[in-house]
């Protein structure tokens, strides 16, 4: 994907200034939009998010020390603003710098230093874009914990996927981390450096779907909806069986023609993002009972791909339960504990209906509630509840239940044959009744068992 120019707005009220600094930056590769007063600059601002703006003080309508005031006040996420001023003071270059200006140009303009400025502060712009996102995800930057075969076949997947721009469909149970491998795709992908839209569909209420999806004008001011923050980067549709069928119908629209009308708009906004969507339901029934759309079925699902839940995967849990106790010590600054062995060997046969989410909270759980620094296996079960009590206790399991069946058969045989040969008192004629097994065979088979007679 074709990496697109940073974005510049520069706002200021005199004609030759703005033709000027538009020249010059769009001779340095940027790409730039002007405007004359703080109207227009709200305007243009709204329209597309910049990159970098270069804002005049003093303008006729409202000086630009009031208009950063207000984007600062009403934005979070406010792109790196550099002020320019003819009449500048020490007192002003303070003050734009304490309400958040990146920095403070004085004219006449000078060239070098104009274009050094623009040159750090999308630096600077990009840093912190870069560290919310980090912020913003907790962690699950990281690549999907465990070694097994199935979790290695997905990242493999994955990584063939993220050189291409196909809709992908993931399949799951819930809580068996589809927005995890969601992310890992993204931050595999070309859209690496854009954002990660995560849109737990469900929640949005139908009657508000519309302005949530695709935004609004309304007497001036624009609203930018999901699909519109996600311009160069990525749309994660959480379970997209939860989408009313009026919202199916205009985003099967929106992505046939990357393009939209916001809610009392008349021009079309166009985007390019990559979509993943994910369902723990087969969305093949939900067509052929009609509550979804088979158009939009077929878009969503150029790939689809299965993600397994954690209880077939179960040798995969003593390294995820190692990375969320590491990821709790360090987010949250809870004290170390680690699993006892029992309690290893317990949770891989639990049968986490859950998925991963469930072990993620059982460890966040055990480790605020829980004291000292190693989490026993009375302690699991405790606050697992009436599951638990389900759940086969793996001390009372044979250990060769977790071997290969070849040499499990050679364990179970001997342990087997060893106790009948106790209860018939070391006689071979009264083991072979026992068993039913015609002694010449049976002769053999304890010899190759290395049963001492």
């Amino acid at each position: 994907m074709k990496t697109e120019a940073p974005y510049i707005l520069v706002v200021d009220d005199e004609p030759d200034i703005r033709q000027l600094v538009s020249e010059i930056l769009e001779d340095e590769g940027y790409a730039v939009a002007v405007a004359e007063n703080a109207l227009s600059a709200k305007v243009l601002k709204e329209n597309r998010r910049p990159d970098l703006i270069l804002l005049d003080i003093w303008m006729p309508d409202t000086d630009g020390i009031t208009l950063l005031k207000s984007w600062v006040a009403d934005d979070k996420s406010l792109c790196p603003v550099v002020m320019m001023s003819g009449h500048g003071s020490v007192e002003t270059a303070v003050e734009a710098t304490r309400l958040g200006a990146y920095d403070f140009l004085e004219k006449p303009l000078s060239l070098a230093k104009l274009l050094l400025v623009v040159k750090r502060a999308l630096e600077a712009g990009q840093l912190k874009n870069e560290n919310a996102g980090l912020r913003m995800q907790l962690g699950v930057d990281v690549e999907p914990v465990g070694k097994s075969i199935a979790v290695e076949r997905i990242k493999e997947q994955l990584r063939r996927l993220a050189q291409h721009d196909a809709r992908l469909l993931l399949v799951g149970e819930a809580g068996a981390g589809k927005e995890m491998y969601a992310r890992y795709l993204h931050n595999q992908s070309a859209h690496r450096q854009g954002p990660f839209v995560d849109v737990a569909v469900g929640s949005i209420a139908p009657e508000n779907s519309a302005v949530e999806f695709f935004g609004k004008e309304d007497g001036g001011k624009i609203y930018q909806g999901l699909l519109e923050q996600a311009h160069g980067g990525t749309l994660f549709l959480g379970e997209v069986i939860g989408m009313d069928t009026e919202t199916q119908k205009r985003l099967l629209s929106a992505l046939e023609s990357s393009s939209f009308l916001r809610v009392g708009g008349s021009e079309a906004v166009r985007v390019d993002f990559r979509v993943i969507a994910s369902t723990r339901v087969r969305l093949e029934e939900e067509v052929k009972a009609g509550r979804f759309r088979q158009d939009l079925f077929y878009l969503l699902n150029e790939v689809g791909l299965e993600i397994i839940p954690l209880r077939e995967h179960s040798e995969d849990i003593p390294a995820l339960l190692s990375f969320y106790v590491d990821f709790f010590v360090n987010q949250e600054k809870l004290p170390f504990r680690r699993f006892s062995m029992a309690a290893q060997n317990f949770l891989r046969n639990y049968p986490w209906p859950g998925n991963v989410r469930e072990l993620k909270n059982l460890v966040q759980r055990l480790m605020i509630l829980g004291v000292g620094n190693d989490i026993e296996l009375d302690e699991v079960k405790t606050a697992l509840g009436s599951v638990a009590q389900n759940t086969r206790d793996l001390s009372a399991i044979p250990e060769f239940f977790n071997k290969p069946l070849k040499e499990a058969r050679e364990h179970f045989e001997k342990a087997y044959l060893e106790y009948h040969f106790d209860k018939a008192g070391g006689s071979v004629a009264k083991l072979a009744d026992a068993i039913g097994m015609e002694r010449t065979h049976l002769y053999r088979k304890l010899h190759s068992l290395n049963i001492k007679l």
